[in-house]
């Protein structure tokens, strides 16, 4: 899914070779890494990180155009357990109680038949050992698009547009929030803000990928 090029038999989706050149972030051995830094003064996070760096044309942009357009669910997860593997080793992140992908609006994820985040969230889950819940957090708003959208923009398009279900099932817990890519961290705000509403309630977020604009 990376490289195009053919598996061997004990390989799934991603050869042996893209595994290990894949461009790694490592943000999530550090506090102060960008992810981080791109919330400070806007939002509250307990931990923040990506997998990948993002780079139109590199193998990482590939993966996620196969999870997101071409039906590939299955890889979402792979990338999930990859990812869980080393989040799950680091302190802070292996007390979370809760994942929640962040939510498509029903009208979207019908078209497309799923939601990429929720399959990373699985796959995380299934190192993880916690539930994931997708009925909490709503996409209340069927907003345009992000791709191509200025820093402004990104921030005005998803302003307002997110709800939670169930207050009382989230207090006092520790979530770890998931999306497929990050690029100014609108998205992410957005719905870090209705769930640190809720009463003594930590907030963490996980992406894939990390696209620099």
């Amino acid at each position: 899914m990376a490289c195009g090029n053919a598996l061997y038999k004990n390989e799934e989706h991603i050869c042996s070779r893209c595994q290990h050149s894949l461009p790694k972030t490592n943000f999530h051995k550090s506090d102060d890494n960008p992810i981080m830094k791109l919330f400070w003064g806007r939002v509250n996070l307990s931990k923040a990180s990506s997998f990948y760096y993002f780079n139109k044309g590199n193998k990482v942009q590939n993966l996620l155009h196969q999870l997101k357009y071409n039906g590939q669910q299955e890889l979402g997860m792979k990338l999930g357990r990859m990812y869980g593997s080393e989040l799950i080793r680091i302190a802070g992140y292996e007390t979370i109680d809760y994942i929640i992908p962040v939510p498509l609006h029903f009208k979207k994820e019908k078209k497309r038949g799923y939601n990429q985040s929720e399959m990373i969230a699985i796959g995380l889950s299934q190192i993880f050992k916690k539930p994931v819940l997708t009925t909490v957090l709503l996409r209340s708003k069927n907003n345009e698009t992000q791709t191509n959208k200025a820093r402004f923009k990104r921030w005005e398009n998803v302003d307002s547009v997110f709800e939670i279900n169930n207050r009382d099932m989230l207090k006092g817990k520790n979530i770890l929030l998931v999306d497929d890519v990050i690029t100014t961290g609108a998205t992410l705000e957005s719905c870090a803000n209705q769930l640190l509403q809720i009463p003594d309630t930590q907030v963490n977020v996980a992406t894939i990928a990390y696209a620099n604009l």
